[in-house]
Parts: C-alpha cells; structure tokens; sequence
C-alpha cells in the first residue's frame, strides 16, 4: 500500500517561538530538558530546525511557555496570541497592587493611542 502523499507541517515558527520564550525566562536548553525529561539536543532541533515534537513535547512545551497553537496551526487569527497568553500568565502572578499599575499604564497608552489617531 502506498502512503497517502501529505506535505509535513513546517513546524520552525513554533521552535522559534518556543526560543525565543525560553531565553526570554532565561532558562537554558539544559535546565528545560533536565526538567521535561528530554535530550538537550531533541529541544535543539525542535527550536532551530523545526523537529516534529512528539505530541506530549508539544503539549508541554505549548504549556510551559503560554504558547498560543492557534495561529500556527489555523488559519484563522487565535482569539489570544502567544503574546497576550504570556501577558495572562504575567498577570495571573501579580498582586492587586501590581494589576492597578498594570491597568493605569494601560489605560495612559490606549488614550496616548487614541490622540495620536
């Protein structure tokens, strides 16, 4: 039997996107694959060359650095992008204090935005 001729998703923006997540927590390849139980090698490949991760890399990796899947995976705009998932998880560890800082400064640059229309 023939195998069913499908082109392989090109999976580097997800490596580059997992990278670039990773030296921004300032986490090494070695501490990450000591922890996921991987090769530092395996996690290489997947950030530079693009290596299909294994379903479970994926997912845990996908986890662990608040990456959005939806838009590498559809074609439709992700309701929340990586960026804003990283933004939640920032968030969701700050005290009321630093949410009222976070909220003001939001608000400053929206109606800066605004003027500047």
């Amino acid at each position: 039997m023939a195998k069913r001729p499908v082109p392989r998703y090109d999976f580097k923006a997800f490596g580059a996107a997992i990278k670039a997540a990773r030296t921004g927590r300032k986490e090494s390849r070695k501490k990450v694959s000591d922890e996921m139980f991987i090769s530092p090698r395996y996690l290489a490949n997947i950030e530079n060359k693009g290596q299909h991760p294994s379903l479970q890399i994926f997912f845990e990796l996908m986890l662990r650095y608040n990456i959005s899947v939806d838009q590498f995976l559809l074609e439709t705009p992700p309701e929340k992008n990586t960026q804003r998932r990283q933004l939640d998880a920032l968030l969701d560890g700050m005290s009321d204090i630093g949410i009222r800082i976070v909220t003001a400064t939001a608000k400053e640059i929206s109606e800066v935005e605004k003027e500047g229309e």
